[in-house]
């Protein structure tokens, strides 16, 4: 009997992560990381890694992501996991050294071929971006679990952190959206080959670029689009740079077959979670259509980086993710003065 993955557990992939104002509400009491001058980056702006300085010339990025399976097949699913927790290590600008398994596992209901599988698919994936799993930990869980710890290294003055963005600058989108409605559509058996291949493909995609967008000093920010969705973490751009950012519609790009996907009405529950956590900073077009505004939060997992540049710089940019397979990248709009985020067609 063939096991789905997906059935064992309550959510998937990014989509899993909690709500943005509920862990807002939890972190809020936090205590300060005062004290540590050589913790270059914490928790302070929400970053996508931890940073620390060793010396000079080296800093160590730290960061940790896993999450319960967005595909049924196990290898596929240790994949898509590995590479979005070594995305956060890219989006600071930073190279991957190696990385620790975390692994929790339902083992009365999961045979240990399968459970093997998936760490297999997270080794495929570190062995492609040139890093060993040099160790991890695993429990017996009720629900499917796993990812990485990530470690890397960045020069301390080249650091690529999210809260660092201009007025002016333009912000370039690297993967297409549409994750979470391709993940939606599966679990309702409505997913075709074609679609779950263009999923696939773009989840599996190692955020590589972030290396060569750090020796550019043009570049102020960067994130990776994620659980949140794009005008979540363009949200957290925002108000660590202390800026607004307005974005054309028009301009994003998106999976195709997920575009007719979600015109359908595909859509995970996650993205109205997102909207209801920070739609009151959003300024949508009057007749923006249901689905549309539902793209914008849709949860990305192991989405696009999301980078602010100096204008004139946008061709450059482009030219750096097209030549390492990023297609579709595309220019979607520009920071300015104020807050929020504004949304034009």
């Amino acid at each position: 009997m063939s096991i789905r993955l997906t059935e064992l557990s309550h959510g998937g992939g990014c989509g899993c992560k909690i709500a943005p104002a509920v862990l807002q509400e939890i972190l809020s009491q936090s205590a300060p990381m005062s004290g540590f001058a050589d913790l270059l980056v914490g928790t302070e702006s929400s970053d996508d890694a931890a940073v620390y300085r060793l010396n000079d010339s080296q800093a160590i990025v730290a960061t940790t992501d896993f999450f319960m399976p967005i595909v049924d097949d196990p290898f596929d699913f240790g994949r898509i996991a590995a590479t979005n927790a070594l995305s956060d290590i890219y989006a600071m600008g930073g190279k991957p050294l190696f990385a620790l398994a975390i692994v929790g596992m339902p083992v009365g209901k999961l045979p240990a071929d399968i459970i093997r599988k998936i760490l297999a698919g997270g080794e495929a994936v570190c062995a492609e971006a040139g890093i060993p799993i040099a160790g991890g930990h695993s429990i017996d869980a009720p629900e499917p679990i796993y990812g990485l710890v990530g470690i890397g290294v960045v020069h301390p003055d080249k650091i690529k952190r999210n809260n660092q963005a201009h007025a002016g600058d333009a912000l370039i989108l690297a993967k297409p959206l549409g994750i979470g409605v391709f993940a939606d559509a599966m679990k309702k058996g409505q997913l075709s080959e074609a679609g779950y291949a263009q999923m696939l493909s773009s989840t599996t995609q190692l955020n590589t670029p972030g290396i060569a967008l750090a020796e550019m000093s043009g570049v102020h920010a960067i994130t990776d689009v994620t659980g949140f969705g794009l005008l979540g973490h363009l949200l957290e751009i925002c108000r660590g740079s202390g800026l607004s950012a307005e974005v054309r519609f028009g301009d994003l790009p998106v999976h195709s077959l997920a575009l007719e996907l979600a015109q359908k009405g595909f859509s995970p529950g996650a993205s109205e979670r997102n909207w209801a956590s920070y739609g009151h900073e959003v300024s949508l077009p009057e007749g923006m259509a249901e689905w549309q505004r539902k793209l914008l939060c849709d949860p990305q997992t192991s989405g696009g980086l999301l980078v602010a540049c100096e204008p004139g710089l946008e061709g450059e940019t482009l030219e750096r993710m097209k030549f390492e397979g990023f297609t579709q990248a595309s220019v979607i709009g520009r920071m300015g003065q104020g807050s929020g985020v504004k949304v034009k067609r």
